[in-house]
């Protein structure tokens, strides 16, 4: 019991070390440390007993099992994240005089093209049928019916949602600010009358009084902020489940890919679009290009006849 107990301390010690080293030299994100730490902890446990000694005499073989055991049953998306905070934490380990020869290259490759996928967002009749079918006469429904007008109407991401506070909606100048999140900008947009009743309906009657600043809380006590990113995503899974809703993504970015695709719809050009998505780089907002359908006409040749 002494030894395992003492184990569990030294894992929890070099785990905590390389959480420090990604916060600082890295400067991570607390969301991707989140997820760092919980593939580095079963890597460690996997090492078993003596996880110095182990990682020592560790060889690419054992690395690139591990990597193949815990990416069998993930989507490519998760992959990545694995494969990311493999390598991290192996460079890590490097650097510490743990390992003789860099180790990350055991990590397989996942390949990904930028732009290569087409951007999907939701209809705008299935986002109003979502909207309709949600129960207004309580308070959960009153929460997630203002956090799906918000992603509807502005397109933010959900940590921008999650992070929104009372202060932010500035009520005399019809202004709401979204605060910058994932290396984006600041958002400040025009409180549509929309987006402004369904606040106020879910604050005034629907919203717990308890001393948070921000404004979307959890439906069940203790009532705290929404903290993950999977709360929000569970709230849009949720409601366009029960309005029958059936689209192969169900996740908050259905909304987002949907507000760009009607901006171009309106003819707003990719620089508009890549300002109100909060994009830095326009480079980002060259996906939405492929759902362009107008444009991409003009530049169809005509089948050459034979």
């Amino acid at each position: 019991l002494h030894l395992s107990i003492r184990r569990q301390r030294q894992m929890c010690i070099r785990d905590r070390q390389y959480l420090d080293y990604a916060r600082s030299e890295r400067n991570l994100a607390e969301t991707t440390l989140k997820a760092h730490r919980e593939y580095v902890a079963a890597f460690l446990k996997d090492l078993g007993h003596s996880p110095a000694e182990r990682l020592r005499g560790m060889s690419p073989m054992f690395v690139l099992a591990f990597f193949t055991r815990q990416a069998q049953d993930k989507s490519p998306h998760m992959r990545r994240r694995l494969q990311g905070a493999l390598r991290s934490f192996l460079h890590f380990c490097l650097q510490k005089g743990h390992f003789e020869c860099d180790l990350a290259a055991a990590v397989p490759c996942i390949r990904s093209y930028k732009l290569s996928s087409v951007p999907r967002g939701i209809s705008e009749s299935d986002a109003l049928k979502t909207l309709k079918c949600i129960d207004r006469t309580t308070a959960t429904g009153r929460r997630d019916f203002a956090i799906i007008q918000v992603l509807h109407t502005y397109g933010v991401r959900s940590g921008q949602v999650r992070a929104l506070r009372l202060p932010d909606i500035h009520w005399r100048e019809n202004r709401i600010r979204f605060p910058a999140h994932k290396g984006g900008k600041e958002l400040i947009e025009p409180l549509t009358d929309n987006v402004g009743e369904s606040l106020l309906d879910y604050l005034r009657h629907g919203r717990p009084h308890v001393p948070y600043p921000e404004v979307f809380l959890t439906a069940q006590p203790p009532f705290r902020p929404l903290r993950t990113p999977s709360a929000i995503s569970g709230i849009v899974h949720k409601c366009l489940n029960h309005a029958g809703v059936s689209i192969p993504h169900k996740g908050c970015h259905i909304f987002r890919h949907a507000f760009a695709m009607r901006m171009l719809q309106h003819g707003q050009s990719l620089k508009a679009i890549a300002d109100l998505l909060g994009h830095r780089n326009i480079n980002t907002t060259f996906i939405y290009a492929k759902a362009d359908l107008q444009a991409l006409r003009q530049v169809c040749l005509e089948w050459p006849e034979v």
